[in-house]
């Protein structure tokens, strides 16, 4: 390898960067304020997809942003609270939208994973996601 390029790969080791990971839960709920006709008011389901995404600058002797593991043991925790779970019975979850499904993930999430930089909900049947920038 030539100098220019060791030069370059030690500078992008430095640089910031983003790790995800996901994992899948089905859960059932129902909107209660919304439009005639639309469906939302009946209790349904869904399969959901959740990414959790960790941003920092790689460090330590792996070089690493995360282990990978810490994120799959959040998504853990979280699939033991949602999946097969009837969401509007989930503190904080009452309403439970796409957006407030990645608010409550996030903040559930954050005490493990100081460095969660976005959590995306998606219900991929449905082709929607919902996807949370945490600064």
């Amino acid at each position: 390898m030539d100098r220019d390029f060791l030069n370059t790969f030690e500078s992008m080791k430095r640089r910031p960067a983003s790790i995800s990971r996901a994992a899948w839960f089905e859960a059932a709920h129902h909107l209660s304020e919304c439009k005639d006709g639309q469906g939302y008011t009946h209790l349904h389901g869904h399969s959901f997809r959740v990414e959790l995404t960790v941003s920092g600058v790689p460090s330590g002797p792996n070089g690493w942003v995360e282990d990978l593991a810490d994120i799959k043991a959040a998504l853990d925790e979280i699939r033991s609270k949602l999946d097969h779970a009837y969401l509007n019975e989930i503190e904080g979850l009452e309403k439970p939208s796409l957006e407030r499904l990645c608010a409550w993930i996030a903040a559930f999430t954050l005490p493990r994973l100081p460095r969660l930089s976005a959590v995306q909900v998606a219900r991929p049947s449905l082709n929607e996601t919902c996807t949370l920038e945490l600064g």
